[in-house]
């Protein structure tokens, strides 16, 4: 003999109640055969309603047991649970909780859904369903423009959508007009003629009437069990044999249902976005705030270290400067005599070196007509403009001919250009100057050139060191020697190697060695820190933001708490939920960070036309990670409220609508 469809033994449900506990079903025994139409009639608190809850697995009892269709309920987890409502149960509500982002053929697919439908059969099947109750024309329609009777009947084409064998009704007609509601009565009275159980939970004796059976609830307790002397009929119209077998093929593999089930989680967080786009776009601000700051601040710092690093290669790049003392500060230095050209001659041979000058300086009256000012001179080798990386700007620089020659070619930077030749109409390249008491000519003229240490308002000419030895000095020691190592060879290496050379030389070291290498390493390692200090003030916005995300998510949750009521009565798991609201979560913070780096990039845009010489050069990876990082904060502070909806309790759901 099969079991009955619905087995109560000694069910009871207790709430906590100050110190004690409040019984609302007092050991109900109760039986209901598959096929049957029952009605639960009782008045306002009486138990009916949390009776209802616990056979539509909703609510779970305190103690006894509950067996539909021989299983036993209390030894499900909730996704069992799930299942079983999916499966078996179609809910027929008092306030309808259709969800209003959705069209009548969006709130009937729900069910199919969650059980892995077959999106073509899915659709037909709602389509079916809703021409069958008379909305055949009014499918793309939203709750809010239908009346409530048709609000009714999408969700009694909703609790049928999966085939279910029992339909529960909580007080289908109660926020019915009287037409509507014997309507809806009359739709029931079919579903039961064509084999479904029906129970309905009602305070009308007139709707209890057309059941085949009325039990009566007072106090918690069942008072009365009787027939109306309705006899079940044979339906009307024989239930298709292969309505489960078409329902069931109608499920897709288990990998495409969880495709379907994250789509329609896609489809309701952009839906929900939608709805409440500025509290959407204020939650994305401090998302857009943080991203644009990382990346403008990572652009910032990269555009500092190759602003520095060019104004340090303008001084040459990867050059040691041999000075004779020990530092800069020894007194003796300007006594030692031994740098002398030979060293620099025979350091040039060495493998390691691409190019060395020898230098001296003095400070002259230069002039030219009645113009005169101060200048430095400078006595530099050929190769010196190459090592120091100097640029011409119009003439030529002068060549190792001219130093063999004690040639008096001289080339002036800007500085001097403008002061010499400012008012002077003609080519300046060509003119004599004196230089002391030496005519020199003007041969070329130097671009301007940023120092390593800011721009130098000095004049600068720079003539042959043989030229200022003699004609100038009267002195063959040298100032220093530049060197500027091949761009293959470290130049920590060759700075101890050029150590190792000279003190050989000498006989000991009476020199001292800079290397523009560490003035470069020094600061851009201080443009680095400065960097990440900001960036972690970024960082900490981007934080802000994701608590921010985290606050109005829950916010969300409470304000949805209905229609996650819904959708676990039609069978969502919690895992359902969860993805939907983490989704959302996720989708808010990827805008964002789009945004963001949208956001990062027009700033680029403007800081370059505001005319400034200074860059922002963007990195592909910061923006990368700060894309990454935006979907990591969706993750990490979604998740809390995501868990939180998921973890709702299906009937204190619904009751908060």
């Amino acid at each position: 003999m099969a079991a009955p469809l619905i087995e109560l033994n000694k069910l009871r449900r207790e709430y906590p109640a100050g110190e004690g506990v409040l019984t609302v079903l007092k050991d109900i025994d109760l039986t209901i055969e598959e096929g049957e139409m029952v009605a639960i009639v009782g008045a306002s608190g009486s138990g009916k309603s949390t009776l209802m809850n616990i056979l539509g697995c909703l609510s779970r009892a305190t103690s006894g047991s509950y067996r539909i269709a021989g299983r036993e309920t209390a030894a499900l987890d909730p996704d069992e649970l799930a299942a079983l409502r999916r499966e078996h149960f179609g809910f027929i509500f008092q306030r309808y909780h259709l969800l209003g982002e959705l069209t009548a053929l969006g709130n009937v697919e729900i069910p199919a859904i969650y059980a892995g439908w077959h999106a073509g059969a899915r659709r037909s099947r709602a389509l079916e369903l809703l021409g069958r109750l008379g909305m055949g024309d009014r499918t793309g329609h939203r709750p809010g423009q239908l009346s409530g009777g048709q609000q009714q009947r999408v969700s009694i084409a909703r609790a049928l959508m999966n085939g279910a064998k029992l339909i529960l009704a909580d007080e289908p007609t109660g926020a019915l007009d009287k037409a509507s509601g014997e309507e809806v009565l009359r739709i029931l009275d079919e579903l039961h003629a064509e084999g479904k159980t029906i129970v309905i939970v009602t305070h009308d004796m007139n709707v209890a009437a057309r059941a085949e059976r009325i039990i009566e609830f007072s106090d918690g307790a069942i008072v009365s069990d009787r027939r109306t002397g309705k006899t079940r009929q044979p339906p009307a119209t024989p239930p298709d044999p292969t309505e489960r077998e078409a329902i069931d093929a109608a499920a897709t593999r288990s990998w495409q249902a969880l495709a379907m089930r994250f789509q329609e989680a896609f489809r309701m967080a952009l839906l929900a976005m939608n709805a409440h786009r500025l509290r959407t776009f204020l939650t994305m601000l401090g998302i857009i705030i943080g991203i644009a700051s990382v990346v403008c601040v990572v652009a910032l710092g990269e555009g500092s270290r190759q602003k520095v690093l060019a104004n340090i290669s303008s001084l040459g790049t990867n050059t040691l400067e041999v000075f004779p003392g020990k530092t800069f500060g020894d007194v003796r230095s300007g006594k030692i005599t031994t740098l002398v050209v030979s060293d620099a001659k025979a350091l040039a041979e060495q493998p390691y070196v691409a190019a060395v000058t020898p230098t001296v300086s003095s400070s002259k009256t230069v002039r030219f007509g009645p113009i005169e000012a101060s200048a430095l001179v400078n006595g530099v080798g050929e190769q010196y403009f190459a090592a120091r990386g100097t640029k011409l700007a119009q003439g030529r620089f002068f060549d190792a001919e001219s130093v063999r020659t004690y040639a008096q070619d001289a080339v002036i930077d800007e500085n001097t250009r403008k002061t010499l030749f400012g008012d002077f109409s003609g080519d300046p390249v060509g003119q004599v100057i004196l230089v002391g008491d030496v005519p020199c000519r003007v041969v070329g003229i130097t671009e301007l050139q940023q120092g390593g240490f800011g721009s130098s308002q000095n004049l600068s000419i720079y003539l042959p060191y043989t030229t200022v030895q003699a004609r100038i000095l009267g002195t063959t020691a040298l100032r220093s020697i530049t060197v500027r190592v091949n761009d293959d060879t470290d130049t920590a290496l060759a700075e101890t190697a050029v150590t190792d050379f000279l003190a050989k030389r000498h006989g000991k070291q009476d020199f001292f060695i800079l290397n523009t290498d560490d003035i470069r390493k020094t600061i851009t390692s201080t443009t680095e820190t400065l960097t990440l200090l900001i960036a972690a003030i970024a960082l900490i916005s981007l934080l802000v933001g994701g608590i921010g995300v985290m606050n109005i998510m829950l916010v969300s949750v409470s304000e949805r708490v209905a229609e996650i009521g819904v959708r676990m009565a039609v069978g969502a798991r919690r895992s359902d939920i969860l993805q939907q609201f983490l989704i959302e979560a996720v989708l808010v913070c990827l805008i964002g960070g789009v945004l963001g780096i949208a956001l990062a990039l027009s700033f680029g845009v403007l800081f370059a036309y505001a005319g400034s010489n200074f860059t922002l050069v963007y990195s592909t990876a910061s923006i990368v990670v700060a894309f990454v990082s935006s979907s990591l904060i969706g993750g990490i502070f979604g998740y809390l409220p995501a868990r939180s909806a998921s973890m709702l309790d299906p009937v204190e759901a619904l009751s908060r609508d």
